[in-house]
């Protein structure tokens, strides 16, 4: 059974720092390309983050410089270190992974390609 189990989301203050992180299971974690996506109310759920089984990395323009994502194979885990945080970050965060030729950044922006996903967890920044 495919498990992506997210955690680490929470309340903080603007300016202030989270980890999430994300434990997989169930499939072959370092073939697959990896992201994190997030979701506000009345919006679309955005990729913000991604890495590939060749760790390319992508970042949207609204998290680059901010947001750090990273992954460990032999952990079978994957986090992102979410830094200087603002109001417009406060979504609920999922963790996904999917296997295949698709380059990382077709992937980001198409949710729907993905394979895997976790729950979710609600990060809320306050001002």
């Amino acid at each position: 059974e495919v498990q992506l189990q997210a955690s680490g989301g929470g309340l903080v203050q603007a300016g202030g720092s989270l980890r999430l992180s994300c434990a997989a299971s169930g499939f072959t974690f370092r073939d697959s390309a990896i992201g994190w996506f997030r979701q506000a109310p009345g919006k679309e759920r955005e990729g913000i983050s991604g890495i590939a089984s060749d760790g390319a990395t992508y970042y949207a323009d609204s998290v680059k410089g901010r947001f750090t994502i990273s992954r460990d194979n032999a952990k079978k885990m994957m986090s992102l270190q979410m830094d200087n945080l603002n109001t417009e970050d406060t979504a609920v965060y999922f963790c996904a992974a999917t296997i295949g030729p698709t380059t990382l950044q077709y992937l980001m922006k198409r949710p729907q390609l993905w394979g895997y996903w976790g729950q979710g967890t609600q990060v809320t920044v306050s001002s």
